[in-house]
């Protein structure tokens, strides 16, 4: 089965531990939508995926892993 995980809580952390909403903020999209994100029950739009890992300052395939 195809998954998408992602590394958005532990890059937070990485990142003077960037609160979710801060997160939220930079990348454009609500506090639940990181909560979401960071239990696994959401895939972002390609879009989001880039916005977020700018605002986290890492490449793409940092924050988010595809397993087949």
């Amino acid at each position: 089965m195809d998954a998408i995980k992602n590394n958005i809580r532990r890059l937070r952390f990485d990142n003077e531990e960037m609160t979710q909403q801060e997160l939220a903020n930079r990348a454009k999209c609500t506090r639940q939508t990181i909560i979401s994100l960071e239990a696994g029950k959401y895939t972002p739009s390609l879009m989001l995926a880039f916005r977020l890992s700018r605002a986290l300052g890492s490449r793409i395939e940092e924050v988010f892993e595809f397993t087949e």
